[in-house]
């Protein structure tokens, strides 16, 4: 008996320190969840690399769509010797000719390279987006799970207070000898288990601390996160996925594939190529003028199997599109089925399971008092409290998660 009280006593102490700790991570104001949705949307090491990665492709329609680089040219020919400058001065076949050329794609090809590359950057739009919204969920669940730990961790110290009298009664029982040495060792096991879970709490507790501040872009060090007291969010009205990210980047790689196929099959069409050259001799012979016109004809085999592969990519993407539809349109009813039925058991925990095992731990703590019940069946109920009251609030940020999950399906993760 003495070694398990020296046992207890020091695991108490741990304990305390802990929740020392934790009391004083409490000791801050609660911190609303749109507070941290609004700050991870703005901070999150992975929407700023996502953003700037879709800056980058800001630039690229205005490359696409502008004329071929012009190129210059220096011409010198010599007459009667390899050496440089030879006959210059006395034939007027050696010159040296400074020109430029220009190749001219047909009418209409720049412009729908330019909308191909507008396509790319709206697609980098649409991966973006995807970031933040993926990034708002995890902050949201990361915050529920936060919620359920903070509020179990609270029932648990509760729990280990009645206990604590339940505890009380059970010594005084055996002092008087009502009771029995094995309710004593029975109600200090339960006491421990506790204070177990208590510990493995804390645990838990610092490793979602972590996860949230990486994604809310703090440091390491800063104050522990404050939920709120968790209450039960009515669903949300879903009609379709249609501003589901996810969707909306299927749509956009669909239009992408469609003016690709334009593009593809403009490349039908001949570009030009104009020259200009003006030659200097000697300046006792007239100088030279050269313009000239050039007509490239494009490859009809390879303009023919750029045209296929752009059409095949169209119908990927078009089947992308219609499984991600179904995907989604499955995950949402999946979603909505589980937050109805969820609904159903908070109210049952609230209204029936709950009330009905706290009035059971009230008579059976009345009649272990009066010796009318044995020691088992008031541990029985009160482990029923405890279990149900933690199985209400798992339930409960199961809940809300699943709420976060639906509002992101239909593409409203804010």
């Amino acid at each position: 008996m003495r070694s398990l009280f020296v046992f207890r006593s020091i695991f108490v102490l741990i304990v305390a320190a802990a929740a020392a700790s934790a009391q004083d991570a409490h000791a801050g104001s609660a911190t609303p969840l749109k507070d941290l949705v609004e700050e991870a949307g703005k901070l999150s090491p992975q929407v700023i690399a996502a953003e700037r990665q879709w800056d980058a492709t800001k630039y690229a329609a205005k490359q696409a769509g502008a004329l071929p680089d012009t190129e210059l040219t220096v011409q010198h020919l010599s007459v009667g010797s390899p050496r440089p400058f030879a006959g210059y001065s006395n034939s007027d076949f050696a010159y040296i000719g400074l020109g430029a050329s220009q190749d001219l794609p047909f009418p209409g090809k720049r412009g729908l390279r330019a909308k191909v590359a507008e396509s790319e950057s709206e697609v980098g739009l649409r991966q973006a987006v995807i970031v933040r919204q993926d990034v708002i969920e995890r902050v949201k669940l990361a915050y529920f799970r936060l919620a359920y730990l903070q509020q179990t961790l609270s029932l648990l110290e509760r729990n280990d207070h009645s206990l604590s009298d339940i505890e009380q009664i059970t010594e005084s029982r055996y002092r008087v000898g009502e009771g029995t040495q094995q309710d004593v060792l029975k109600a200090q096991l339960q006491h421990t288990k506790i204070l177990n879970e208590i510990a493995m709490h804390h645990r838990e507790v610092g490793q979602w601390q972590a996860e949230m501040k990486s994604l809310l872009n703090r440091d390491q060090g800063s104050p522990d996160i404050v939920t709120e007291v968790p209450s039960a969010t009515a669903m949300p009205s879903v009609a379709s996925p249609n501003a589901n990210p996810d969707l909306e980047l299927r749509s956009a790689q669909v239009k992408q594939t469609e003016v690709a196929i334009s593009s593809a099959e403009k490349e039908r069409k001949p570009d030009f190529n104009v020259q200009y050259m003006w030659q200097h001799t000697a300046d006792n012979f007239r100088d030279y003028y050269m313009a000239s016109f050039g007509i490239r004809l494009p490859n009809p085999g390879r303009v023919k199997a750029a045209v296929a592969e752009a059409e095949a990519k169209r119908q990927h993407a078009k089947a992308e599109l219609d499984a991600t539809q179904r995907m989604l349109e499955a995950e949402i009813q999946k979603q909505v089925v589980f937050i109805r039925t969820s609904e159903d058991q908070l109210r049952i925990y609230r209204e029936g399971l709950i009330p009905q095992s706290q009035a059971t731990l009230r008579a059976s703590t009345a009649g272990y008092q009066t010796g009318k019940q044995d020691f088992e069946t008031l541990l029985s109920a009160f482990n029923d409290v405890l279990r149900l009251q933690i199985e209400y609030q798992q339930e409960l940020a199961e809940h809300e998660s699943a709420i976060a999950r639906l509002q992101h399906l239909a593409g409203g993760a804010q």
